[in-house]
């Protein structure tokens, strides 16, 4: 009768073959695993996953500061309703550029469609002459603690002022310098309005 345990020998080929594609598979996972924190550790990331403003490190924090509204009353940071805010902080130089940048912060509330509603914008100071003002536009008092946690703010000038983006919570998180595509600012808060 035939013994079950003894082994047919594996003829040397396949047996070098099934070696091969079991190595293969070993370096097709380690290799990807190799590349991938490769890139992790350079900094690399695709270009949907960047933003296009800087992000503050540390961020500001306006949780403790309370801006006096310009028409009286306090403006309150509420942080249960998930509202982002883009802050403006203009010199008082800057007249035509700001126009031009009331222009454009109206441009992109309206773009955010349903999402408009979770989104006030903060302007620091009297607009200048001719700016567009829209329902969520908040003229707020200008306030040394105000403007010390909004990151080089004194950047701004005849050529525009930089804009931030706060957090439901009254953190400041990402800038935008002087002159910056308002376009930019759109896609980051945008992907931020995703995150409720």
């Amino acid at each position: 009768m035939n013994d079950p345990r003894t082994d047919t020998p594996i003829p040397v080929r396949e047996r070098n073959r099934n070696r091969g594609l079991l190595l293969l598979i070993v370096a097709v996972f380690f290799g990807s695993a190799i590349v991938a924190g490769a890139l992790r550790f350079s900094g690399w990331r695709p270009a949907g996953m960047k933003n296009h403003g800087e992000l503050l490190q540390p961020p500001g924090d306006l949780r403790q500061v309370v801006p006096r509204l310009v028409g009286g009353g306090e403006y309150a940071w509420n942080p249960a309703e998930r509202t982002w805010r883009i802050v403006v902080a203009p010199p008082a130089d800057c007249t035509d550029a700001c126009v031009a940048l009331s222009h454009d912060l109206d441009k992109v509330w309206r773009l955010f469609g349903h999402n408009a509603d979770h989104v006030n914008i903060l302007w620091v100071g009297e607009p200048p002459e001719g700016a567009l003002r829209n329902r969520v536009w908040n003229v707020v008092e200008p306030a040394p603690e105000f403007s010390a946690q909004l990151p080089r703010v004194e950047e701004g000038g005849p050529q525009g002022a930089p804009v931030y983006v706060v957090d439901p919570n009254g953190f400041v998180i990402l800038r935008y310098a002087p002159g910056f595509d308002p376009g930019h600012l759109r896609t980051d808060v945008a992907r931020l309005l995703k995150l409720k």
